[in-house]
C-alpha cells in the first residue's frame, strides 16, 4: 500500500451509511482486512478509481490534480439534477 502523507480529501456519509461501514469494521474488518472505518472507505476508494480509470481512461491513471485543483463546495442545483437523472 502507497505511503500515506498529508493530501486528505474529506467525505460526508448520510448517517445511515456512517452506521453501515462502522459496522462492517466492527462485525468482519478483521476477516477482510480493515482495521478501521478509513481503511474500509480507503479500499472503496481505490475499487472505484480503478474502474473508472478502466472505463474511461483505458485503464490508465490520469494525471494528478493538486490540493486546491478542484472547485470547493458543493454540487449546484443543476449539478445535482443532472447527477440524479443519470442514476
Amino acid at each position: 500500500m502507497p505511503k500515506r502523507d498529508d493530501n486528505s480529501i474529506s467525505a460526508k456519509f448520510t448517517q445511515d451509511d456512517a452506521e453501515q461501514i462502522r459496522a462492517v469494521v466492527k462485525n468482519v474488518g478483521l476477516a477482510e482486512g480493515y482495521g478501521s472505518a478509513n481503511d474500509f472507505v480507503e479500499a472503496a476508494v481505490r475499487r472505484e478509481l480503478r474502474r473508472v480509470q478502466r472505463k474511461y481512461n483505458g485503464g490508465q491513471p490520469w494525471p494528478g490534480v493538486p490540493a486546491g485543483g478542484l472547485r470547493p463546495g458543493r454540487r449546484t442545483r443543476e449539478e445535482t439534477a443532472r447527477h440524479e437523472d443519470q442514476a
